[in-house]
């Protein structure tokens, strides 16, 4: 399980670096886009959308990255108050929610992108991109974040029914202090 685990790891890194290749490509676009109207009153069209497009591909892919890093969002005010177990409960209800929500997210995700296939939809800009060449790469980065939440979800529980709360911890759990100056310091 853990060679599976550094493997998503490697995967996750390697799609965070892809998206943020395409950021960094949708930002010089809309640059040139930005001086050739500006000087030459000239217009390569479309920046905007692959620029969306770009962002939200970029977005997908980094959230397992992100889930690895333990760097989503949490609102901990209590949570450092409490006792070991009720933080490991907690843990893992949090990673359980988002796991689910993740789901969801795929689940409509995967309808979606069903139907732009199935009628074959384009954009309804002037570049009239069918629809499914951003969203399939989209839907990709969601359901390697979903079967990531999981394999996370399954190491983590197996730590802890081993008793190894510290590995549990530091799949699941948040930061500690030392954690983020030592992250800092990389």
């Amino acid at each position: 399980m853990q060679a599976l685990l550094n493997i998503s790891r490697t995967i996750s890194r390697w799609l965070v670096w892809i998206g943020g290749a395409l950021i960094i490509l949708s930002a010089l676009m809309v640059t040139l886009e930005v001086f050739l109207r500006k000087f030459f009153n000239i217009s390569i069209g479309g920046a905007d959308e692959l620029s969306g497009y770009a962002f939200g591909i970029a977005t997908s892919f980094g959230m397992a990255y992100t889930l690895f890093e333990r760097a989503h969002i949490r609102v901990d005010a209590l949570y450092n108050l409490f006792p070991l177990w009720l933080k490991m409960i907690a843990n893992v209800f949090g990673i359980l929610l988002l796991a689910g929500f993740v789901g969801l997210i795929c689940y409509t995700g995967w309808g979606m992108v069903s139907d732009t296939l199935a009628h074959g939809s384009r954009s309804i800009t002037p570049m009239r991109t069918p629809l499914s060449f951003p969203q399939i790469p989209w839907l990709a980065g969601w359901l390697f974040f979903l079967f990531s939440c999981v394999l996370v979800l399954i190491c983590s529980l197996a730590a802890l029914f081993k008793g190894n709360v510290d590995q549990a911890s530091r799949l699941i759990g948040t930061k500690t202090i030392d954690e983020q100056i030592q992250d800092e310091a990389v």
